[in-house]
């Protein structure tokens, strides 16, 4: 029987990134492959389920000073390092139980520190340093400038969309600089770039429109996931990406179509924080009948 099988869940959002938050932190589970398997969270993303974007699981700390260990799933089953919105959605649902304003967190992608923001609906999450190199990102073949890499779609004499910023923000972003963010079929060319070679761990994919240097657009097509109406840590690495070209200051107010995120990348530290809102929606019970066919 699944471990999931009837366990409680919180159904959330943050700006419209679907979030389903499951607290597995009394269960008997012991290290960071324990618990649920990429089967039971496809099961859990199924029409008959509870339809998420990331589904966010909290495990048992394996370091002193952490709240809990949480491995990040997409609804293709695969794992993610980092979702700022589903970090910003934990931090809500644990803040508004224990009273608490402060918390440490370990993921796949490292520590991250997370606070009550300067109102009471914000929550800020550190999101770590952001990394550069081709090999951290990563990408298949090397390059000495990752503000701007070798890859188009479309003709060679007249692409289509051309030329982006990669960096890794626990998971690997590319960033295409466009005019409108709209006038693109992401739905189309965003698998093809997802599974591009050039990132043997696939990719995130962001068109953006840098309004000013105080403002940026984005929309994104989501590793493991698709078209998103959100998604934290892609606004991170859009925001980095414009300040490492001097497009924009450190310090930006990122639209997507789910919402606004304030986004700061510190200079002290290159840390990159990242501050919005999180949305409870319901809570319930999974269906046993859910996992019947998991092995």
């Amino acid at each position: 029987m699944s471990a999931l099988a009837n366990h409680a869940f919180a159904k959330m959002n943050g700006i419209g990134n679907e979030i389903v938050l499951v607290d597995m932190r009394d269960s008997d589970l012991r290290g960071s492959k324990a618990g649920v398997t990429a089967e039971e969270a496809r099961a859990v993303a199924s029409p008959a389920g509870v339809p998420y974007d990331q589904l966010m699981v909290l495990q048992p700390p394996r370091l002193q000073g952490t709240e809990a260990f949480i491995r990040i799933y997409n609804n293709d089953g695969s794992e993610a390092g980092a979702c700022g919105n589903g970090m910003r959605c934990v931090v809500r649902r644990l803040f508004e139980k224990t009273g608490q304003t402060a918390v440490t967190f370990e993921t796949r992608a490292g520590l991250l520190n997370c606070w009550q923001g300067p109102a009471p609906d914000l929550y800020t999450v550190d999101m770590g340093a952001p990394k550069f190199a081709w090999q951290d990102i990563p990408l298949a073949e090397e390059f000495r400038d990752t503000r701007y890499i070798e890859l188009q779609v479309g003709p060679i004499d007249a692409p289509v969309l051309h030329s982006p910023s990669v960096v890794s923000m626990g998971n690997p972003h590319a960033i295409f600089w466009v005019d409108d963010v709209n006038a693109y079929d992401l739905e189309r060319f965003g698998p093809l770039l997802e599974n591009h070679p050039i990132f043997p761990e696939r990719a995130n994919i962001t068109l953006a429109h840098i309004v000013d240097r105080d403002h940026i657009t984005i929309r994104t097509w989501e590793r493991g996931v698709g078209l998103t109406r959100a998604c934290g840590s892609a606004a991170c690495a859009t925001a980095v990406a414009a300040a490492r070209l001097k497009r924009t200051n450190r310090h930006v107010e990122i639209a997507l179509p789910g919402g606004k995120l304030a986004i700061e990348w510190r200079e002290r530290d290159d840390h990159v924080l990242m501050t919005g809102t999180a949305d409870f929606e319901y809570e319930g019970r999974f269906d046993p009948a859910l996992f019947a066919s998991v092995a």
